[in-house]
């Protein structure tokens, strides 16, 4: 989850540098400033994490949030509904 300056151009630079960085790294936009993405492990979501550490602006705000995948499946939508491209395959790799 970000919230990043964008009054000047270097601010609004920055701002598209780093959602540029996080599409180009598998992040998928859950809403405007909110994206996720899934980690095999632990291990896997800590190494995610250290690189967003390494690419984030100098400036604003940007928090990272764990989240099990079955504490991600029990979201509750209170106004609207689940936007779903669930791919529903044991492929071990997908092409999308």
């Amino acid at each position: 989850m970000f919230d990043l300056p964008v009054g000047t151009s270097a601010e609004r630079r920055s701002y598209a540098i780093f959602r540029r960085y996080l599409i180009k790294s598998g992040f998928l936009m859950l809403q405007e400033s909110v994206y996720c993405k899934i980690a095999q492990n632990s291990t896997m979501a800590d190494t995610i994490i250290e690189n967003v550490k390494r690419n984030k602006p100098r400036s604003g705000l940007v928090q990272l949030l764990k989240v099990t995948e079955k504490q991600y499946s029990k979201m509750e939508y209170i106004v609207g509904n689940a936007a779903s491209e669930i791919v529903d395959s044991d492929e071990r790799l997908i092409v999308i």
